[in-house]
């Protein structure tokens, strides 16, 4: 009978083990972000939301038992000082893990390991990209995609401030209920300069948004100079473009799929701004 038997063996000796984990949960205190394969991810985050929780606790006990465990004397001033403060107010779920495909070889499964709120956190990323393409998505349909260009996009951070004062299905805001959702749980236990933070990433990739289509028609213009029968770079099928309503799997599929009408406002792609020589392969 398999009584008592718990957690991971990963074909090791209980030292070998031990210190392989013990030498994950250093990595991931030194660099805050760590990849590795899903088990291991799994079992290292079990044991660094334990060491997180000595180090919130700030006792002498927790100091003995943090750097006994910790294979870098350096790191432990770390988490009694910035990670102690940083998770203060959070009750638990210091780290995250997001899967990251299989790995060429073996095919195991690859995960990146993160504490959560880090510098480089990339939930917090990829919502500010989520935010700043709604954002944009909404002032296509009030103004021309040459006007945003010209004027800039001009992130205001009491729009931000404003969709984290908002319920989940609250009418009157500009992002969607579910990205919505996702800005308030990542802002959560944020301070409260992170808005302005986050005002900015949203600003940075909007303009990013915006930069695309010019910077594909420099290249193309570029290409012609050298070979004149240089076609303009065609966007890849089921490619979103910001103001875009159909999704991505209608567009992939091309006339074979189910026909959905075309959005109402503009696309921002180099037809829409420079003319119909820039032909599409969307349908």
């Amino acid at each position: 009978m398999k009584h008592g038997v718990a957690f991971r063996k990963f074909s090791r000796t209980s030292s070998h083990r031990m210190l392989m984990l013990r030498n994950l949960v250093t990595s991931l205190f030194e660099h805050e972000q760590i990849s590795t394969t899903l088990p291991k991810a799994r079992d290292t985050a079990r044991l660094a939301e334990k060491i997180i929780t000595m180090g919130k606790k700030g006792d002498n006990a927790s100091y003995t038992r943090a750097s006994s465990f910790l294979l870098q004397s350096t790191l432990v001033p770390k988490l009694f000082t910035t990670f102690a403060k940083r998770y203060a107010d959070r009750p638990g779920g210091y780290t995250r893990i997001h899967k990251l495909g299989n790995r060429p070889g073996d095919n195991a499964p690859r995960a990146v390991l993160e504490l959560v709120d880090n510098p480089r956190d990339l939930r917090y990323e990829m919502t500010a990209r989520a935010v700043g393409w709604e954002m944009l998505k909404e002032k296509m349909k009030v103004s021309e995609p040459l006007d945003i260009i010209n004027k800039g996009p001009g992130v205001q951070q009491t729009t931000i401030e404003k969709e984290l004062r908002m319920k989940f299905n609250q009418g009157g805001g500009v992002l969607r209920p579910k990205t919505r959702s996702y800005l308030q749980k990542v802002m959560r236990y944020r301070s409260k300069e992170s808005a302005a933070r986050m005002s900015e990433k949203v600003r940075e990739y909007m303009d990013h948004l915006l930069a695309a289509p010019v910077v594909n028609r420099s290249v193309h213009e570029g290409d012609k100079l050298k070979n004149s029968k240089s076609t303009a770079q065609r966007h890849r099928a089921g490619q979103i473009l910001p103001g875009e309503t159909r999704p991505a799997l209608g567009l992939s599929q091309g006339v074979l799929g189910h026909r959905r009408p075309p959005p109402e406002g503009p696309v921002l792609s180099m037809r829409t701004l420079f003319g119909r020589k820039y032909k599409s392969i969307n349908p």
